[in-house]
This record gives structure tokens, C-alpha cells and sequence, in this order.
């Protein structure tokens, strides 16, 4: 969610350094970058091998200055008309992995007035990540700000820098990321994926072929996904449920989801133009834009006042509630106070606007992923059955005791992250790849080539959760050495390979309801289902702000 999980897109990071997985690149003498240019050399034999963190020295020992990065053509304004052109922004995510092969670890480029140095490996990301300062700053999404600027609407946390963002944010980290926060809230989405998962095993019955019992149904599974984590949002965050789950959903609700869908798709191309003047002359592309999000506030406003109202006439409940009973995050901090209704407004939006595509995309390549690994499939749910059966019916204990679980969520953000990119702006001078980079560059971590690269990951095709099985909090200071399995090669930074909600204290402000509310729908899906494709092709993908299929996956649920 992020703003959830992106919306996420700045909150993930990658980086580079010279290695073998670019050994092949490595035999070419010359560099050629995607505008078609002579950028760079790279020699053959000059890697080092020693795994994920190793620099490239100058053949004088210096570090080499920030000119000589290798880059992708020197004007922005050209390499922005070949982006159109060649509809480069809808696989922006292959055009980085294309990259990188081309011209190593570490490239610059130039897209419209935007500059930015990308990394892709491991160590470079951690010692950006020590870099980011008490107030780490990622890219503004100008858009999204031009919009609360011209609507007079409040900034959430996702649009500030600086000590207002950091006086916001650990406000709201007491009501969304702190483990009290968790228990709290985790029922609420138990009960949406249990209900769920009882009008699924309705549906099969009913439409499905097969014996009684033993039914099973083929279906793109994707719009009932997209009103499951629009469901879940809205019980978590306003504690109303708003019946998705019927057989007629309410026609606001689809709205809203395509609302959001509108907005994520036309905020590419609007990065790299002044958003102002689009307005000015009035740009379809912006109208269109800003009509998605006046949609978005309109349909948080309606509950956000519901909200108002059930605080108002109840007299004396705790914990956000009547009688003591929780609901929700938005009364949470209307009771507290210690936001004002604008700021609480504006965040409750942006958690929203987060809150849908960004957990029901990956969970479309979730089941995709399980039901093509049959194997894998069966090792979890094994697992599963076994710590649901200990539980007793507890959700969160059940899932503290399926780590495989949580190793799904991460290895379908690793193949498929939804934002592919980390934004941070160092404070001061650093050194990557013994390249000088300026303190206030902007430096992108680029997590699909990461979760790709044979260098960081051991047979990086592979769908593999296991891999994961022995990690901590991956990507947060003061990150070991990551998760079993034989996932990581290297030593240094390799804490920085999960890095799909980003890190540290800029990282998704969504990220406990995302990874909760995607392990609690795989597990009640797992607990009655067996999941099966009828192709096991890799899926096509395209990138809108999020990575998502070109064609949803067709999933068959078959009654266990």
C-alpha cells in the first residue's frame, strides 16, 4: 500500500558495481546507450569477482568523477522523445535491465527536465541508504503535489520532506507500522479474506465443473481481487465494510477502482512535463488526471465524514471505537487529535489511493506463481494447515508460524516489485562504484534488474520463497546478511535484497497492512484451494507508476 506498497515507487533502491553477471557486456569494447549513443568503455577482464559489492577501479586507482558514469545520451529533451516514441515508459522496467547489461552497475540519465544516477546492487544500496540523512528525501511526484496545490488540498506524508514529514510520520507509524498497531488491525483484514474465500468457494459450487464437492472453476481472478483489497482498505482504515463481496457490488466502488487505475496510469508521462502548464492550457492527459484524483478525495471524504460523525455521537469508547471495540485507523486519530482533519484527510487518501492495485496486482502474480509451481505450492500449504491447526484459529499466530508464507509475498515482490524504482537523495558526497556522486543527486534504486540479477540471487528464475526462509527485516538498518536458502551470493549489503516496501525510515508507510492482508488472503485461498495455470509461460508485464500484467492470468481453483 503506499503508498502501500506504492504506491511505492519511492520508496525502493537499488544499486550497482562491477561483477560478473555483467561479464557478458564485459566482451564488448564499446558501451552504446539506449538513445543510440557511444557513452562508455567497459574492458574486457577488468571485473572483479568478488561478488555483489565489488567496485570498478580506475586504471589509476582515483575515484572517477561524476562526467564519467556511462550514461543513456546527454539530452533529456531527446532521450524523453525517443521514450514516447518507442513506448519506452510502458517497460521502463526492461529498458533498466536492458541498460544496465549494456553499460554496467551504474548509468545516468537524462528524460525531460528528470536526471538521475540508477544502481542496481546490493552494497551501493546500503551505503545510499547511509546516506539519506534524519529526513530522507525521494522524488516528488509533481503531478500528485501540483494537484492538493491547485485543489487546496493538504500534503500527506508521501508528498513531504523535511521535519513536517518526519513530525507526520512517526504519528502515524503508531497507528500503522508499530507491532501494537498489527494486532490491532490484523482481525479486521482476517475477516475480509475469510469472507472472501466463502464467497469463492460459493462461486465454485455454483459455476464450477466437476463433482459435488470436488468442483473447480477457471477465471481471471483479477476484479475479485481488486474488490478485496478495496474491501480490506476500507475496513482497516475507515472500519466500515461497504459489501464488495455481493453479487452487485455498488457501482462507487467501481468507480473508485477505476478512478485509481486512471490516476496511476497517466502519472508516467506527466513526471517529466510541467504540470502547470498542462493546466494552464488545459491538456486532456491533466484533466483526465486530475479528474481521477478529485474522484479519489470525494469517495475518502464520504467516509472520512461518516467517520466524524460515529466519533461525534459515541461517548466514551477506547481504542478508536464504541464500547472499546477497534475500528479502524481513521478513528484512531480523529480520537487522538494530534493530527489535524486536513492532514488526517489528506493521509487516509494517499493509504487509500495505495491500498488497491498495489496488493491486488501482486497477488495476481501470487497465484499465477503458485499454481504454476505445484511443488512450491504444496510446501506451503503444508506449513500452513500445520500452524493454522496450532493456532487454534488465531490469525496472527497462525501466520507467525508459516514463515514460507511470508517468503510467498517476498519472492512475488522480487520477480514482480510494484514500484521499480527507490528514490533517495544523499546529504552528503558518496562514492559508488568509484564514481563521485554530488550530495542532492537523485540515485535510483532499480529493483526489477535486483530481483533478477544472477550476481545477487542464486537461479534468479527460480520461484523459490524458501530462499528467504532464515531472514529478518531485510533492507532496514542494521540488516544481516538476509535470508536462507542460498539466496545471496555476496556479503556486503546483502540486507538490501528485499527492498520491494523500501527502507528505512522513508520506506512504504503502508508496508504491515500490505504484507498482512496479502499472507492472510494466500493462506485462507491455500487452506481451500488448490491452485492450478494452464500455461506456465512467464507472464508479459507493463509498467503504469506499477508493474502489472498485460493479460490477467486465468487462475483454476479446485475444492481441496
Amino acid at each position: 500500500m503506499s503508498i502501500r506498497s506504492a504506491v511505492c515507487i519511492g520508496a525502493q533502491e537499488m544499486c550497482g558495481s562491477g561483477n560478473p553477471s555483467f561479464s557478458g557486456v564485459a566482451r564488448r569494447a564499446l558501451c552504446v546507450s539506449a538513445a543510440g549513443t557511444v557513452v562508455g568503455r567497459v574492458e574486457r577482464g577488468k571485473e572483479p569477482k568478488e561478488g555483489m559489492g565489488v567496485k570498478k577501479r580506475s586504471v589509476d586507482g582515483r575515484v572517477k568523477r561524476f562526467e564519467e558514469i556511462p550514461h543513456t545520451g546527454r539530452s533529456g529533451w531527446v532521450n524523453l522523445v525517443k521514450f514516447w516514441r518507442e513506448d519506452r515508459f510502458r517497460l521502463l522496467h526492461k529498458h533498466m535491465e536492458r541498460t544496465f547489461k549494456t553499460l554496467g552497475p551504474i548509468y545516468r540519465e537524462h528524460l525531460g527536465a528528470h536526471s538521475s544516477v540508477n544502481i542496481m546492487l546490493p552494497y551501493d544500496i546500503s551505503k545510499l541508504f547511509l546516506s539519506e540523512g534524519l529526513h530522507p528525501r525521494r522524488m516528488t511526484l509533481q503531478p500528485w503535489a501540483t494537484h492538493r496545490e491547485t485543489r487546496q488540498h493538504s500534503k500527506g506524508v508521501f508528498l513531504k520532506n523535511g521535519e513536517e514529514w518526519r513530525a507526520d510520520r512517526l504519528l502515524l507509524n503508531k497507528e500503522v507500522m508499530m507491532s501494537s498497531a498489527v494486532k490491532r488491525f490484523l482481525p479486521l483484514l482476517d475477516d475480509v479474506a475469510r469472507d472472501f474465500c466463502q464467497m469463492l468457494r460459493v462461486r465454485v459450487e455454483k459455476e464450477g465443473g466437476g463433482e459435488e464437492g470436488r468442483r473447480s472453476m477457471t477465471i481471471d481472478p483479477s476484479p475479485e481481487l481488486f474488490r478485496f483489497a478495496l474491501e480490506a482498505s476500507c475496513h482497516v482504515l475507515y472500519g466500515e465494510r461497504i459489501g464488495l463481496f455481493t453479487s452487485s457490488p455498488s457501482q462507487e466502488s467501481q468507480e473508485f477502482i477505476w478512478a485509481v487505475e486512471r490516476m496511476l496510469a497517466t502519472t508516467p508521462p506527466l513526471l517529466y512535463l510541467p504540470p502547470r502548464l498542462l493546466l494552464r492550457i488545459g491538456a486532456p492527459l491533466w484533466t483526465e488526471h486530475a479528474t481521477a484524483w478529485d474522484h479519489i478525495f470525494s469517495h475518502a471524504e464520504t467516509r472520512i465524514q461518516r467517520g466524524y460523525q460515529r466519533l461525534s455521537s459515541s461517548q466514551g469508547g477506547g481504542s478508536g471505537a464504541a464500547g472499546g471495540q477497534y475500528t479502524g485507523v481513521l478513528a484512531q486519530l480523529m480520537e487522538k487529535g494530534q493530527l489535524s482533519l486536513d492532514l488526517i484527510r489528506a493521509n487516509i487518501t494517499e493509504l487509500m489511493a495505495g491500498g488497491v492495485d498495489t496488493t491486488a496486482v501482486p497477488l495476481q502474480f501470487g497465484l499465477f506463481e503458485l499454481g504454476r509451481n505445484p511443488e512450491v505450492q504444496e510446501r506451503v500449504r503444508q506449513q500452513v494447515r500445520a500452524s493454522w491447526a496450532q493456532a487454534g484459529g488465531d490469525a496472527q499466530k497462525a501466520l507467525q508460524g508459516a514463515p514460507l508464507l511470508k517468503g510467498t509475498v517476498k519472492e512475488i515482490l522480487r520477480l514482480y516489485p510494484v514500484g521499480i524504482t527507490v528514490q533517495r537523495y544523499p546529504v552528503k558526497d558518496i562514492v559508488l562504484q568509484n564514481y563521485h556522486i554530488p550530495a542532492g543527486t537523485m540515485v535510483q534504486a532499480c529493483l526489477y534488474p535486483l530481483g533478477r540479477s544472477e550476481e545477487v540471487f542464486e537461479d534468479p528464475q527460480r520461484f523459490d520463497p524458501a530462499r528467504w526462509g532464515g531472514g529478518g527485516e531485510e533492507g532496514e538498518r542494521g540488516g544481516g546478511g538476509g535470508g536462507g536458502g542460498g539466496g545471496g551470493r555476496g556479503r556486503q549489503g546483502a540486507g538490501f535484497r528485499s527492498l520491494a516496501f523500501g527502507f528505512g525510515a522513508r520506506q512504504c508507510v503502508g508496508r504491515r497492512i500490505a504484507e498482512n492482508e496479502m499472507q492472510l488472503l494466500l493462506m485462507h485461498i491455500l487452506l481451500s484451494f488448490r491452485l492450478s495455470v494452464s500455461s506456465s509461460e512467464d507472464i508479459n508485464t507493463t509498467y503504469t507508476l506499477i508493474l502489472q500484467p498485460e493479460t490477467p492470468p486465468r487462475i483454476t481453483f479446485s475444492n481441496l
